[in-house]
């Protein structure tokens, strides 16, 4: 067996004992959509599996544990992330997937950390992991079809429909508004913009 399928069980029967069948289901899913997304744009499937597995490692802490971790080992967050707690588990699960599996591939650390909220200058793995995350098989939304073609068409245009929706559902349910969201949706936008003026 190769090193990273022991890893990847590993993973897997740890992650059976942290999250609900439900979690794990969608876990699974993530993984399916972030596998099928690299193998599409030519990136590492392996490092896609990974992050993708690990994605929401850290989602079943409470707000209390995730404030607690963060503060006992001195994670760097700004008060939006502490506002929004439900935001924290990338932060946290990007530094358990460092210390609990010794990953140190800044690929796979990155792409856990910002899957909730994006951010400036993603990488390419950061962009999967952050679709897949929406359009995975088990998710149901109005929209998520189309979401879907997208994402296999044109990774920026998906992303942004991903961003798009993401700041509509938190404007519509009064919710704060990650800096970081926004920022990286207009990074994308104007790239997008200036690409069609080429």
């Amino acid at each position: 067996m190769k090193k990273e399928d022991i890893l990847v069980e590993k993973i897997k029967e740890r992650l059976k004992e942290r999250q609900p069948q439900g979690r794990y289901q969608h876990t699974l899913g993530v993984v399916k959509a972030a596998c099928n997304l690299a193998n599409h744009y030519g990136l590492s499937i392996e490092k896609a599996r990974i992050a993708a597995l690990l994605h929401d490692y850290a989602k079943e802490l409470t707000e209390e544990e995730l404030k607690s971790y963060i503060r006992s080992h001195n994670l760097e967050v700004d008060q939006s992330l502490l506002e929004t707690y439900q935001l924290l588990h990338g932060i946290v699960g990007a530094h358990m997937a460092k210390i609990e599996f010794q990953i140190e591939d800044e690929d796979i650390l990155q792409a856990i950390k910002y899957h909730t909220t994006g951010r400036l200058d993603m990488r390419p793995l950061e962009k999967i992991i952050y679709l897949s995350d929406f359009i995975e098989e088990n998710r149901e939304f109005p929209g998520v079809n189309s979401l879907r073609e997208l994402a296999y068409k044109d990774l920026d245009c998906g992303l942004l429909q991903g961003f798009n929706n993401t700041i509509k559902f938190l404007l519509k349910t009064d919710k704060v508004l990650h800096s970081n969201t926004v920022e990286a949706r207009n990074q994308i936008l104007r790239k997008l913009q200036s690409n069609k003026t080429k």
